[in-house]
């Protein structure tokens, strides 16, 4: 690329050879800066960004040599060219800092043609991989974007088995706990609101939830209007997986009490939670969901839907694998769509 322009240190102990070179550089129109040392050459380019470097090799105290070796060792001076300087009967100098990482080599008796013609294919390189490196750069933002959107989707698990296979992901698992929240009385209050603020609102409230779920280790599942759904024990298996679900629940209707509808009443909810197996799978091709299917999910939403307002009610089950540490209180028996009566419970308090 001819004409290109850029900012050069050059280093040699040797006045002399300093000045001509730098005078050399400038008529071609750059910038120059000068090192009389390896050690000064190493600060300055520590401290500001150079283009090309031109290094003589046999220096005092530290040569360059050692110079090369730290550059090719530093994350960002590495990808700075090097064009080393010897006299011309120096060439095992020449051949061990073109191994060293150097592009290119230039006798001490330089001829300006010579000279512009190697700094100008250095500067191309150094544009290029610059270029290449802005390049990788929005590659990675990127790739991290996507990441973060996959995982507010897709558990992480989840979602690294999704970028591994093509295969459809669903899993029998044996043991889980499904929680189910909705708002009491939700439609005619959002109807009484402006879409906007209804929707800050409600975005508040479940906000606090999602808290809630990283604070107990647990799995939001998905938001439906009004409704949130929490999963305990996957997609990583955890053996107190219910006493988890059961504390988000009464910490929620605590959490809960902070917030005003637009009348000043308090919100009202209905809580239900069930234990047991489910299928839990990804379903879509372009808008992924992991969601959850089975009785212990439909059971887990009929405890909500004809659950008490400010309540948590659970089933039988439930209530026998928590009674040694949660309190309870009998609500009776609820008819269940397609299991008939099932004896119910409300959770009231940890012992």
């Amino acid at each position: 690329m001819s004409g290109e322009r850029g900012h050069i240190l050059v280093v040699d102990d040797h006045p002399t050879n300093r000045l001509k070179l730098s005078l050399g550089l400038k008529q071609q129109g750059h910038t120059v800066a000068q090192a009389e040392s390896g050690r000064q050459a190493l600060d300055m380019l520590y401290a500001e960004s150079f283009d090309v470097v031109l290094l003589d090799i046999l220096m005092p105290e530290m040569d360059g040599y050692e110079v090369l070796r730290q550059m090719k060792s530093h994350n960002v001076l590495r990808d700075v060219p090097v064009i080393v300087i010897s006299a011309q009967d120096e060439i095992e100098s020449i051949v061990r800092g073109i191994e060293l990482g150097a592009e290119d080599y230039l006798p001490k008796s330089f001829d300006p043609v010579l000279l512009k013609a190697r700094l100008e294919a250095c500067l191309e390189k150094k544009r290029l991989r610059d270029q290449e490196q802005a390049f990788m750069y929005e590659i990675q933002k990127e790739r991290e974007k996507s990441e973060r959107l996959l995982l507010n989707i897709l558990p992480a698990p989840v979602a690294e088995r999704l970028k591994q296979t093509q295969d459809i992901i669903a899993d029998n698992i044996e043991d889980v706990s499904v929680m189910f929240v909705d708002i009491v009385d939700f439609l005619p209050l959002s109807n009484s609101m402006p879409p906007a603020e209804m929707v800050k609102m409600l975005n508040a409230v479940f906000s606090t939830f999602d808290s809630l779920v990283d604070q107990y280790g647990l799995e939001k599942i998905k938001t439906s209007g009004d409704c949130y759904m929490v999963v305990g024990g996957l997609p990583i298996p955890r053996a107190d997986h219910l006493e988890a679900i059961a504390g988000m629940a009464l910490d929620v209707l605590v959490s809960t009490a902070q917030f005003r509808r637009s009348d000043g009443k308090p919100f009202q909810l209905r809580i239900g939670i069930h234990t047991g197996p489910v299928i839990a799978g990804v379903i879509g091709t372009k808008k992924f969901a992991y969601d959850l299917w089975g009785d212990t999910v439909n059971i887990a939403s009929r405890m909500e839907s004809q659950g008490v307002p400010d309540a948590i009610q659970v089933t039988q089950d439930v209530y026998e694998r928590l009674r040694s540490c949660y309190r309870f209180q009998p609500r009776g028996e609820v008819t269940i769509k397609g299991k008939g009566n099932m004896m119910t419970y409300l959770l009231i308090s940890r012992i």
